[in-house]
């Protein structure tokens, strides 16, 4: 018997849709912490998920944006949204800190080697492959997080955040290169992403910060 064959279309359809629920998870979350109202909940989450790839898209000149060609979503992070007004208790965001970090280093990911994907098939040399992968994964966070009145986490936790997008970007790159498998590139880099933030939450590694003499 044959094993199945991966059909890239659709496995890039499920990295989307993957990443689209981790990053509308962290926004819901970080809303929620903020007590914003429906309206506001809805704006984050859809922010969170669609806002490093419209910002990619927009870039590259790649239409139709995944939020057009997929209306449903929004609906759905509507729906998200006011569920999560009529059952979420201030007793639930106890540990809303911890909780965003792990949806969000998934989403982080999966938009990396996604977004850096796209790139090199739309014909951009490596170096812009891999920052695109970096905006499609990190600018959705960076706005949620502008959004909610703080700066954002990439850029002040300094615990590794873009640099492992970074990293995963290259991935995808060198996987290209090697003429590895599509759908083995992206698990790969995903995966590797996924990793290293998560290398970096447990152990509470972190970058250097800037140090101002007197």
């Amino acid at each position: 018997m044959k094993p199945p064959v991966i059909n890239f279309s659709t496995l890039q359809s499920v990295v989307e849709v993957s990443a689209t629920l981790a990053f509308a998870l962290s926004g819901l979350l970080a809303g929620a912490r903020k007590r914003l109202d429906a309206v506001g909940l809805c704006v984050v989450a859809g922010l969170s998920a669609f806002g490093g790839g419209t910002l990619r898209d927009v870039l590259l000149d790649r239409r139709p944006f995944f939020w057009v060609e997929h209306a449903d979503w929004l609906w759905a992070l509507m729906a998200l949204a006011f569920g999560a007004m009529l059952f979420m208790r201030r007793r639930h965001l106890a540990v809303t800190e911890r909780a965003i970090e792990w949806p969000d280093a998934l989403g982080l990911g999966l938009f990396t080697a996604n977004g850096s994907w796209i790139a090199l098939q739309a014909g951009m040399p490596a170096i812009v492959a891999v920052l695109m992968g970096v905006i499609t994964a990190t600018f959705g966070g960076v706005l949620r997080d502008i959004v909610c009145n703080e700066i954002p986490v990439a850029f002040h936790d300094h615990r590794p955040y873009a640099l492992c997008s970074f990293v995963g970007g290259w991935v995808v790159v060198a996987a290209v290169q090697l003429q590895v498998p599509q759908w083995a590139a992206i698990s790969a880099a995903a995966t590797i992403t996924v990793l290293l933030r998560a290398l970096a939450l447990w152990t509470g590694w972190t970058l250097p910060a800037w140090r101002m003499g007197k």
